[in-house]
């Protein structure tokens, strides 16, 4: 669509950006920078309440561009994700102008760029909104208008733009198609892109032509979405990548995962969060409030997080304590609790995550951390390891803890575990990032059965309940040293 065939508001905009270039003297960059309509500008200053410093995660999300070809933010409503992080960054490349605090990739030359959403209708009421401004006010959104150089209307939608050519500070234009899932996985077929937006979580055929159309452009797919499809294929796939790169030291997974909770931006107050938690139905609030995928029906335990979760504290140094392992070649996994019998209260407060390494690394790290305490471990270890056809338990005696078997009657230790919690009796405290990761995700399939996946520290937080308890005494009556984090302040 040529410039004259376009209607009466966005010929205006073109004769303003014309007229604008003019008196800044062609100097593109500072019309961009300095032009009045550029909303840019509100995002990430330097100082006051929305500094760029509160905002930790959307920074290290856009910095990660030098390093990760594939980046997801898997947040909370509300966050900013979809103007703040995708459309602004998309916004900066598209434009080849770049703040200066910017540490994130840098093209230098025109690119092609696609934004797509879920359906049309929310591409033209969100997305296309948000870079061009309202039908009939384009250039007051984030596309400063200096910097849009066509608009080509689509057919079928009305209203709908198809694409957007934009001035890139290196003389060149980049394009920006729109585009929606509902139109297929065909419609992501046949092009080379540098750059793909996904706001909201699309099908994995659509994913993975997207990835397959930024290959020979060593370019980027970035995702912002909330994950209210649960543990859908496309959340499993960068889950499962985050857990593998975990496994292996100095690993980096394929792609960058970042969540961010209500509670990590600055823009959302205490009676704002009251607010709005207030009209989220209870099935769908960690999803909306905290990014945590949602489950349904087959989570094993349902729990509100605000209710369990505590930050670190310090705890009673009389406080009996005990430890419960679950071990495997792949993964061996360890949690620490401590039990205040006034309350029969548990407070689950330190982890150990480790792989495919010996017994006697994992038995020297678990008692840096507080092998000194008497623990309960996986009955499997009674079975011959490949070490000498020894019982593993024998393996980590001999490396100087004081382990028993836990019982592994399962469905009445998750039983127990689920009876703690709701009465409140089971507190977790928030450093441990991996049992909170897998109590997230520990669930059952559709027959009923556990989903043996991700649940090394859900075995362990079930030998605790079941049998640790009995073993639990204070650290002082030990004859083995304990660390000193162990009889107060527990620090990590």
């Amino acid at each position: 669509m040529a410039v004259d065939a376009l209607d009466n508001d966005t010929q205006e905009l073109f004769a303003d950006i014309s007229q604008e270039l003019v008196c800044l003297g062609g100097d593109f960059k500072r019309t961009i920078e300095h032009g009045d309509s550029n909303k840019l500008r509100r995002y990430y200053p330097d100082t006051g309440p929305l500094r760029r410093e509160l905002y930790p995660k959307h920074i290290e999300f856009f910095a990660a561009g030098k390093q990760y070809r594939q980046r997801v933010m898997m947040a909370a409503n509300r966050i900013g994700k979809t103007e703040g992080v995708g459309l602004y960054e998309v916004v900066l490349h598209a434009t080849g102008v770049y703040p200066d605090w910017w540490e994130g990739r840098v093209f230098q030359d025109g690119l092609n760029i696609w934004v797509a959403g879920d359906t049309s209708k929310t591409v033209r009421e969100i997305l296309q909104r948000k870079l061009l401004g309202r039908v009939g006010q384009f250039g007051t959104g984030l596309l400063p208008r200096n910097s849009i150089k066509r608009i080509a209307y689509g057919r079928g939608v009305s209203n709908m733009v198809d694409y957007i050519e934009v001035r890139h500070a290196s003389g060149s234009t980049s394009q920006i198609t729109l585009k929606s899932y509902e139109q297929g996985r065909k419609s992501f077929q046949g092009s080379e892109v540098d750059i793909i937006l996904l706001d909201e979580e699309p099908a994995e055929g659509i994913l993975s032509e997207c990835l397959i159309r930024t290959m020979t452009t060593k370019g980027m797919v970035l995702m912002t979405f909330t994950p209210l499809l649960g543990l859908s294929a496309v959340v499993m796939r960068f889950l499962n990548s985050q857990r593998e790169a975990g496994l292996e030291p100095d690993a980096r997974p394929l792609a960058l995962l970042i969540n961010v909770t209500w509670d990590e931006v600055p823009h959302l107050d205490e009676e704002t969060k009251a607010e709005l938690l207030e009209q989220i139905p209870p099935n769908q609030r960690n999803a909306r409030s905290k990014g945590v995928p949602q489950i349904g029906s087959g989570q094993i335990y349902p729990v509100n997080e605000d209710l369990v979760v505590v930050p670190p504290t310090r705890l009673a140094r009389h406080w009996p304590r005990v430890y419960a392992m679950d071990v495997g070649w792949n993964v061996t996994a360890v949690l620490w609790g401590a039990i205040n019998f006034e309350t029969d209260t548990l407070y689950i407060y330190d982890e150990y995550y480790g792989s495919r390494d010996v017994p006697v690394v994992h038995a020297d790290a678990i008692k840096k951390k507080g092998g000194g305490l008497l623990g309960v471990i996986d009955p499997s270890s009674l079975q011959s390891s490949q070490q000498d056809g020894r019982a593993l338990i024998d393996l980590y005696r001999q490396q100087g803890l004081d382990l028993v078997p836990a019982k592994n009657t399962v469905e009445e230790g998750l039983f127990e575990v689920w009876t703690r919690f709701e009465q409140g009796r089971l507190l977790i405290m928030s450093h441990c990032t991996k049992t909170l990761h897998e109590l997230r995700l520990y669930r059952r399939n559709e027959v009923g059965k556990v989903v043996k996946s991700d649940d090394h520290l859900m075995d362990c937080l079930r030998y605790l309940v079941s049998t640790g308890l009995g073993r639990c005494i204070p650290a002082q009556a030990l004859k083995q040293p304990v660390p000193r984090s162990h009889l107060g302040w527990m620090g990590s």
